[in-house]
């Protein structure tokens, strides 16, 4: 029998909690770029590739002390809805309209399901934490696909 070898392709996050000794951005800089990465219309995850690609900082974290996202709420720039949430919402609409167009589509209809359902777990989680308001419900696009 093989080994269970596939996967192994992944980022490794860096071990220590205390910025690397190469990255000479003080958090006061940090935080600036942030704010104004975020201000320019950037989402969080965006924010930290950015940080990541061209200004060489693996974390925003070990260096502010803060996460990219604790840094957005406190600046009142946190978007409303949380960001992986507010992506599963995009990607069921879109296939809601694609399943309007294409209603024999099968595989793609168990894929809305499988996406809905997420969303309705992340919603779970996110009242429970308090990122949603406890009225917050997903209102499914099409009804009459289930």
């Amino acid at each position: 029998m093989p080994k269970q070898e596939k996967g192994t392709s992944h980022q490794t996050r860096p071990v220590s909690k205390r910025p690397p000794s190469w990255c000479r951005y003080a958090p006061e800089e940090v935080e600036a770029l942030v704010i104004k990465l975020a201000k320019e219309g950037n989402n969080a995850s965006k924010i930290g590739m950015i940080l990541r690609d061209k200004h060489g900082i693996p974390l925003a974290k070990p260096i502010t002390g803060k996460s990219v996202t604790q840094i957005l709420r406190d600046n009142n720039l946190a978007p409303a809805m949380p960001e992986d949430l507010d992506i599963l919402l995009r990607k069921a609409s879109a296939l809601a309209t694609h399943l309007e167009r294409n209603k024999a589509d099968q595989h793609n209809k168990r894929n809305l399901q499988i996406i809905e359902a997420k969303i309705h777990k992340l919603s779970r989680y996110y009242k429970k934490e308090g990122a949603l308001s406890q009225d917050w419900k997903y209102e499914p696009k099409i009804a009459s696909l289930t």
